[in-house]
């Protein structure tokens, strides 16, 4: 770990089975340090996505240095806009906002950090720090062609969620997300304190050592298996036998997903699978031990062949290649229109409108007994 300057996190250490893993912990660090080391830099977010606008909210909601850079009169330009931001004072084209930057935060999609490089290059002058919250342009350069200059800081600060939470669990009594954290090149010897800075000022007050090349692989990974691809899978593949076998629409949904969603997955949010475990029948527990194991041998195989078409290019060459496309953006609003009108997720719109008044009926009883533990906290409302 690189030397730690001006801010100093609490370093949480774990042993997890013999593996030693630290974890940084910025609570104890005041506002107006974590301003201080940012004081004489001007930050530039490039990018108004979900990670652009929710991380630029919350930079600027705590008064650091933070303009944007998008694109004239775009549609994130007007979304901007309605946040609250001024052109001409904190929002800027991107061009000039990479002059008047010191620090970029790329938070461009993956293609628009492609498209936008070359721009972005010119204006990385000796002393500068390029941040990003993904690893995929610097990891694939062979591909993304995006090598930053070795005279420039280059950090990485990853939010285990959204944008869209990140902006969501700050307002949340300044609750933030865990995020991941990688320094690629130290030049200036100041990188740490900006990843901490940074790290601080868009509400992640635990972070996670990694590397840009861990980052990604796990997270691509995670995507198109246990996060989204896998998972749409499995609940189609159930749902569907179900159907086939005799079950009822809503009966076939709530043994497949509203059961998972709405009970099961909160209990493993909150104690683990080991509690949920315990927490279910004996019948229950019996079945899900044996079978997993079946589970196990069946599908860690098709993770590892994603694992290896992520390490090696492959699906980066896919993504590239798809948003080079002109017509993707409407090849993919038919592949997503065809997942809508699955028949699992159809009947999903009128389970959920059924759930709602449930739990307004639980949310009152949580709320009455908000001050003890009982049997009502199991419901996580």
């Amino acid at each position: 770990m690189n030397s730690i300057k001006r801010l100093s996190p609490k370093v949480q250490t774990y042993n997890i089975k013999g593996t030693i893993e630290n974890v940084l912990n910025l609570t104890n660090i005041r506002l107006k340090d974590a301003l201080n080391v940012v004081k004489n830099e001007q930050i530039s977010v490039l990018g108004y996505g979900s990670q652009g606008r929710g991380q630029s909210l919350n930079l600027r909601d705590q008064n650091y240095p933070v303009i944007l850079g998008l694109r004239k009169n775009g549609n994130s330009w007007k979304h901007a806009i309605c946040d609250g931001w001024k052109p001409n004072e904190n929002l800027f084209s991107i061009e000039t906002a990479l002059q008047k930057g010191t620090i970029y935060k790329y938070l461009l999609s993956d293609a628009g950090q492609i498209q936008q490089w070359d721009v972005v290059k010119k204006h990385l002058t000796p002393e500068k720090t390029l941040y990003f919250s993904h690893g995929f342009g610097v990891v694939y350069n062979d591909q993304t062609k995006i090598i930053p200059p070795s005279n420039v800081d280059v950090i990485m600060v990853a939010p285990k969620g959204p944008g869209t939470l990140v902006r969501d669990n700050f307002l949340l009594e300044n609750k933030g997300v865990n995020a991941s954290y990688a320094i690629h090149q130290d030049h200036t010897g100041t990188a740490m304190d900006k990843v901490l800075s940074l790290s601080y000022g868009i509400g992640s007050k635990y972070l996670f050592e990694t590397t840009f090349k861990k980052e990604v692989y796990s997270d691509l990974t995670g995507e198109r298996s246990v996060l989204m691809g896998l998972i749409q899978g499995a609940f189609k593949a159930q749902y569907d036998l179900l159907r086939q076998k005799g079950h009822s629409p809503m009966e076939s949904y709530n043994e497949t997903v509203e059961e998972a969603t709405n009970c099961l997955y909160r209990l493993i949010d909150k104690n683990g699978m080991p509690k949920m475990f315990r927490d279910c029948s004996t019948t229950a527990q019996r079945g899900a031990i044996d079978w997993s194991k079946r589970y196990y041998d069946a599908i860690k195989p098709v993770i590892n062949e994603c694992y290896e078409s992520v390490e090696s290019g492959d699906e980066t060459r896919v993504v590239i290649e798809s948003n080079s496309d002109p017509n993707y953006r409407e090849r993919l609003d038919k592949e997503l229109k065809e997942i809508e009108e699955q028949e699992i997720w159809v009947t999903g719109e009128h389970v959920r409108k059924l759930r709602s008044k449930d739990k307004m009926v639980h949310t009152k009883i949580v709320n009455f007994n908000r001050n003890r533990r009982n049997a009502h906290e199991w419901w996580g409302f």
